[in-house]
This record gives structure tokens, sequence and C-alpha cells, in this order.
């Protein structure tokens, strides 16, 4: 597997950090999750469990080895040195300035391996003006003015489905610290990572910035091509109440669309710039989509060359069986439902471990290792 002897020591909790590690996980890479005194892990204990086990902990932390550390006691202080000797890659994801207290922040792990890739990820970052913020997900949305979009049909802002800014940001540190590894396989050098979620969020908005930076003024969502401005990008009721959603705004989809229906006449608003201009459409897709079933459309749309999508719930998404085919959705022998790796590489494959540690699991193991082994540093090398 790609990341095969690469050494991965992990303080961070909750999502973005412990994603990150997974993903390398999966990949090959020896990931020792260190669990702070008391209760571990807090998704260990969040939201709904199956078979012992919470779902979350387990879809975030299996195939990782476990040890609990009390970082401010010396002795297990100590441990993680030792451990941090010999990682190739650091991650956590403290607030500002709790790592240095906790003396194990960059400077102090580069000291004993000078080779160590180290990421911190937080809300922020490590400097500027919101740098001591404390935030998680929806705040750092909030602030990046992205959950001002998710305008709904009363024209409120609403929460939003997906945790864009945890996600964002796990998937910006994996490139990163990808790329630092690649690096010290021809240096010998790591580096430092400073991953915000707020800057992996604004990263992500170039589809989007064009009325801001282009007028200087504020979106008007109702009017934007992404949310809902375009006919042919939005999701509409159907007569059973439930919906639909268009998602192809190229011309050439509306054609495809409205000549079977009788209308080519409209494709003309298509044309348009989002916005109003568009409205004729799209009230003859309201008026439309609203006479048939759900069912009724998915049969009329089998043979047509449009792009659109029944409005599904998760539940429903997971039990489709393209989900098991690609991978996506395996269960363990307990069958604990497993959701997969979306990196997928035909020569050397992810290897997924559904073996999920219990606390401080491998603690014992690996303090005997350690005091069994001489005091070296610098990781695989990877």
């Amino acid at each position: 597997m790609k990341l095969q002897g690469v050494k991965v020591l992990d303080l961070s909790l909750f999502l973005p950090g412990p994603m990150l590690t997974l993903m390398m996980a999966d990949h090959g890479a020896e990931v020792v999750k260190v669990e702070p005194a008391g209760e571990g892990e807090p998704t260990r204990h969040v939201g709904y469990r199956k078979n012992g086990e919470s779902v979350w902990f387990r879809n975030t932390h299996r195939g990782k080895r476990s040890i609990q550390l009390n970082l401010k006691d010396p002795a297990d202080h100590a441990v993680f040195m030792r451990l941090a000797a010999e990682a190739d890659v650091v991650v956590e994801a403290f607030r500002p300035g709790v790592a240095k207290r906790l003396g194990v922040d960059y400077d102090a792990v580069r000291a004993v391996n000078p080779g160590v890739v180290y990421c911190a990820i937080s809300a922020f970052g490590q400097d500027g003006p919101y740098r001591d913020r404390p935030a998680h997900d929806v705040a750092v949305q909030a602030l990046a003015g992205v959950v001002s979009l998710n305008e709904g049909q009363d024209g409120l802002p609403a929460m939003p489905a997906m945790p864009v800014a945890d996600a964002l940001a796990s998937l910006t540190a994996l490139s990163g610290v990808l790329m630092a590894l690649l690096r010290k396989r021809e240096t010998g050098q790591g580096d430092y990572l400073d991953g915000a979620m707020f800057d992996s969020v604004l990263a992500w908005t170039p589809n989007v910035t064009g009325r801001i930076f282009a007028t200087g003024e504020a979106h008007v969502v109702k009017d934007e091509r992404s949310w809902g401005g375009n006919a042919m990008y939005g999701l509409y009721r159907t007569a059973d109440d439930r919906w639909l959603a268009l998602g192809g705004a190229e011309v050439k989809f509306a054609r495809n669309l409205l000549t079977p229906l009788g209308r080519e006449d409209l494709v003309q608003y298509a044309e348009l710039p989002p916005g109003p201009g568009q409205e004729p459409l799209r009230a003859f897709l309201r008026e439309t989509f609203a006479a048939r079933t759900l069912s009724e459309w998915e049969a009329w749309f089998a043979d047509k060359d449009v792009c659109w999508a029944p409005v599904r719930t998760l539940k429903d998404a997971f039990d489709d069986p393209a989900l098991e085919a690609r991978g996506m959705l395996a269960r363990d022998a307990e069958g604990n439902e497993i959701v997969g790796t979306p990196i997928r590489f035909r020569e050397e494959p992810a290897v997924i471990d559904p073996t999920v540690p219990g606390l401080d699991e491998h603690g014992a193991e690996i303090r005997a290792r350690l005091k069994s082994s001489p005091i070296g540093g610098g990781g695989s090398g990877a």
C-alpha cells in the first residue's frame, strides 16, 4: 500500500484530524491514536451506538492503535516524546498555543526528530486576528460567509447539512502532509503545516465569488446560478410531496428535457443569465413536476439525457447497492457498517481494517516496546 511503513502519531479529536489519519491508515500507515486522560476520544461517547461502539468512533478510528496519555504528567510526556522521535507525521488539533504549553509543539518534536512532518489543524490558524477564537464547524462556516448561502424557501439561512469546514480542513491537511512527505524523501527535512478550517472553506469558493469580485456586491442568493437562480439547477416538488433535483445548467440538457415535454420554446430562457429572467422556465418546471409522483418521474427520465436525481434520504443512499459495488459500504464480522475510503488505487488499493481499538488497548504494548528499544529518531524517512 502507498503509505506502508509511514508512522503517524495522532493527537487530534472529533473529525478533521481523525479523518485525515483514517485515510492514511486505510492506505497502510501505522496510526497511533493518543487519547487524553479521562474518557479518551470524545466521539467514543457521542451519538448512536451499535454493538457497544459509537458509530462515529468506529468510522473514524478503525484500524488505529490506542494509547492513553496525560501529557501534563512527566512520565506520559516522556512516552509521547519517544513516540514522536520515531514518527513520520504528528497531527494535532488543539487551540493555538496549547501544544506549546503541553510541550508537544513542533519545536519540541523537531528537537528530537528533525525530519518530522507536523500538522496542526485549528479553526482559524496559528496567527491572525481570529487565532484564539473558539469554534466548531458551523461557526467557522458562518464566519466564512457560507452559512448565509444555505438560504431556504423562506429566505432564511438554514443549518448546513454537512460539516464542510471540518471536511475541507481534513482534505487540505492530508494534501499538505503528503506533499511534505514527498519532499522529505528528497531532502530528509520535515516541515510544519498550519491548517485552518476557515482558510480551507474560503479556498473552495472560486465558482461563486464572481459577483463579489466583479461588482463588489453581496449575493442575492436565490438569483445565483448555484443556489436556484438557474432553472435547470434546482429543486422541484413532485405530486407526492417528494423532491427531485435538476443538476445540469448546460443548455443541451434544457433542450433534452423540454423537447419531450413539448415546450422547446422555453429553451430560450435557459440561455439567459441566472436570475429573474429565467422565471418563466422555473414556473413551468414547478407546475410540470408537481403533476406526477417521484416514481413516475423516475420512469420518465429513464431514457432522457438530463442531469437529474431524486432527493433521497441519507438512509436511502446507504441502502443503494451502488455503494457496496464501489466499496463505499462494507460490514465487519459482527455486521457493523463500515464506510469505505474514496481514495481508490488500481495497483495498491486500500485495505480497510475494521478493528476498533479499545481505550488504551495498545498502551502497555507500546510502553514495553519503548522501554526495550534504543532511543532514536527520524521516522521511516518516508
